[in-house]
C-alpha cells in the first residue's frame, strides 16, 4: 500500500472522517458477529505447540540408509575431499544468502532462530541534519536490530487475535488491509473506513479495554527497548502515525494502497519518523510465503524473516531504505509501531476509558 495513503488514513480530518452512514444494520451486525468469533477463536496449535498453518502437518517418517563400502575406494581419496569441500561451500553460501531462484541476499535473522538480541549497525545518512534536533533523541547511532526476547508467545497470539478480529470487520479488495486503532482507519474495499465512526458502540463487542491494555504495554516496552539499544532516554521517544496492523496475502494489488513491495524510506515517506519498529504476529515459511523484510544496501541486500513475536527495528532514515516482498501464499500479519523525537508529532494511545 502507498505510505502517502497511509498517512492519510491516520490524519484526523482526512476522508476517514466524513464516512458515509452505515449500512443496513443487518449487515453491521453480520460483520460485528464474525469478528467476535475472530478474536475469540483460539489460534490452533500443532503437537509443539506452534501455530497450525501450511507446512504445519503431521511429521513423516524419515527414511534411513546404511553405508557401504566400496572396494578399491576410500573417503579420504583428494577427489572426494575435493568435492565434499565443495558441496560444502555451496550449500553454505544458499542458506547465508539465500537460495537458487530467489533474490541472493544475506538473511540477519532467520525465522528458525530464537535470538535474544542482534544489532547491524550501519552510517548515518545526512537526512537528520535536514530536520530539528532533538538532544538526546536525534539518532547519532544508526543501524538494524532484532530480538525475540519483548514479548512473550501467548502475547504475541493474544495480539494476533486483536488483529484478527478488527480486520474481519473489513478488508481491502486487494492484498493489504490495514487497522489503526488510534485513528480507526480500516480498509474496506478499495477505500477505507473509520471504524469507531462506522460501527459505533458496537466496537467494544470486537475490542475490550484489555486489548488496548496489552497494547499499550507491548508498545512502551517496544518503546524502552528501542532507547537502551540506541542510548536514548525512552521518554524522549514519543508514539507517532501512522501506527497499525496489517495483513497481507497474495491476492492481486487492486489500488495503489496494495502496492506494499515498493522500496521506501520512512523519514522521507512520513517526515516525523525517527525509529521504526515491526513486530510479526506469524510466521515466514510456515503461516505465509514470501513476505520477508528486505533491507536494500550498496553492496549486497538483506533480511529479517517473520518469526511470530519477532521484534524488528531500525533507525528511520535513508541508511535503512528497505521493501517488503511480495506474499505469494499464506496471510501475513505485522503491526508497525514508529516513534518520533518531535513532541509535536507524538499521538497518544488508544482507550475506552
Amino acid at each position: 500500500m502507498s505510505a502517502a495513503a497511509l498517512a492519510s488514513a491516520a490524519l484526523p480530518g482526512s476522508a476517514l472522517a466524513n464516512v458515509q452512514a452505515p449500512r443496513r444494520s443487518a449487515e453491521l451486525q453480520s460483520a460485528l458477529t464474525m469478528a467476535t468469533k475472530h478474536r475469540r477463536r483460539p489460534r490452533v496449535t500443532g503437537e509443539n505447540g506452534e501455530a497450525a498453518g501450511p507446512g504445519r502437518g503431521a511429521q513423516g517418517g524419515k527414511a534411513g540408509f546404511k553405508r557401504s563400502r566400496v572396494p578399491g575406494r576410500s573417503w579420504r581419496s583428494p577427489l572426494l575431499w575435493g568435492v565434499l569441500t565443495v558441496l560444502t561451500t555451496v550449500l553454505g553460501f544458499f542458506l547465508l544468502y539465500g537460495y537458487p531462484g530467489g533474490e541472493m541476499m544475506e538473511v540477519l535473522a532467520a525465522q528458525r532462530e530464537t535470538l535474544q538480541h542482534k544489532f547491524f549497525p550501519v552510517p548515518c545518512s545526512q537526512d537528520y541534519g535536514n530536520h530539528k534536533q532533538f538532544t538526546g533523541c536525534t539518532p547519532l547511532k544508526c543501524g538494524r536490530a532484532v530480538t525475540d526476547a519483548v514479548i512473550t508467545q501467548e502475547e504475541a497470539k493474544r495480539m494476533w487475535r486483536i488483529a484478527e478480529a478488527g480486520l474481519s470487520l473489513g478488508g481491502s479488495d486487494g492484498g493489504a488491509s490495514i487497522l489503526d486503532l488510534h485513528s480507526g482507519a480500516l480498509s474496506m474495499g478499495k477505500n477505507f473506513v473509520n471504524m469507531y465512526r462506522y460501527y459505533g458502540e458496537q466496537m467494544k463487542d470486537v475490542l475490550t479495554e484489555e486489548d488496548f491494555q496489552l497494547y499499550r504495554n507491548v508498545r512502551r516496552r517496544i518503546q524502552q527497548e528501542i532507547a537502551r539499544t540506541f542510548h536514548l532516554d525512552a521518554s524522549a521517544l514519543h508514539l507517532t502515525k501512522p501506527t497499525f496492523f496489517s495483513r497481507i496475502n497474495s491476492s492481486e494489488a487492486k489500488t495503489t494502497h496494495d502496492e506494499y513491495w515498493h522500496p521506501h524510506i520512512d523519514k522521507v515517506t512520513y517526515g516525523s519518523f525517527d525509529y521504526t519498529s515491526l513486530l510479526y504476529l506469524s510466521d515466514y515459511s510456515k503461516d505465509f510465503g514470501g513476505g520477508r523484510f528486505i533491507f536494500i544496501d550498496e553492496k549486497a541486500n538483506s533480511t529479517v524473516e517473520p518469526r511470530l513475536g519477532r521484534l524488528s527495528f531500525f533507525t528511520s532514515g535513508s541508511e535503512n531504505l528497505h521493501r517488503v516482498e511480495k506474499v505469494n501464499w499464506g496471510t501475513r500479519y505485522a503491526i508497525t509501531i514508529s516513534f518520533t523525537c518531535n513532541p509535536d508529532h507524538g499521538i497518544v494511545d488508544p482507550t475506552w476509558t
